[in-house]
């Protein structure tokens, strides 16, 4: 099912992704984020479901068969550093702060910060060329907002 899309991943040199192909390996990579502690709650696949709808103006129904793609796809993705260079390469830098955002948002839903999902995320932030200071600013946002 996500044959070309995990090909485009895997190649050395990656095309831009077209628009719905982006929005499923941004999906993903909220999938990624959540499952990284070992606890996939339900409040934050609320969460994806909510970041996904409000970001691609989608209704709840959508946004929950986006993510259970995005499921399908997390699991037999590439390694980090390829799969969000892809995302990098898809999205430009403003956009790309709104992904730190996106993914703290997924990241603090269930209240607690673990020590795996901030070394992903400052790993993350660093692929997609986000600099600390923006990452850093982007979880201040999102905390201030929950």
């Amino acid at each position: 099912m996500f044959g070309d899309l995990l090909k485009t991943l895997l190649d050395p040199a990656p095309t831009r992704l077209p628009e719905p192909d982006a929005r499923l390996a941004l999906a993903a990579l909220l999938v990624r984020v959540a499952r990284s502690d070992g606890d996939y709650a339900e409040v934050e696949i609320a969460r994806i479901d909510k970041v996904l709808a409000r970001q691609y103006g989608i209704g709840p129904f959508e946004a929950a068969k986006l993510r259970r793609d995005a499921e399908e796809l997390e699991s037999q993705a590439p390694d980090t550093v390829r799969f969000t260079r892809a995302i990098k390469d898809a999205v430009a830098y403003e956009d790309r702060q709104s992904v730190m955002e996106q993914l703290w948002e997924v990241v603090l839903a269930d209240g607690a910060r673990d020590d795996e999902e901030d070394s992903l995320l400052r790993m993350v932030a660093n692929f997609l060329g986000v600099n600390d200071r923006d990452s850093a600013l982007a979880r201040q946002r999102v905390e201030r907002r929950l």
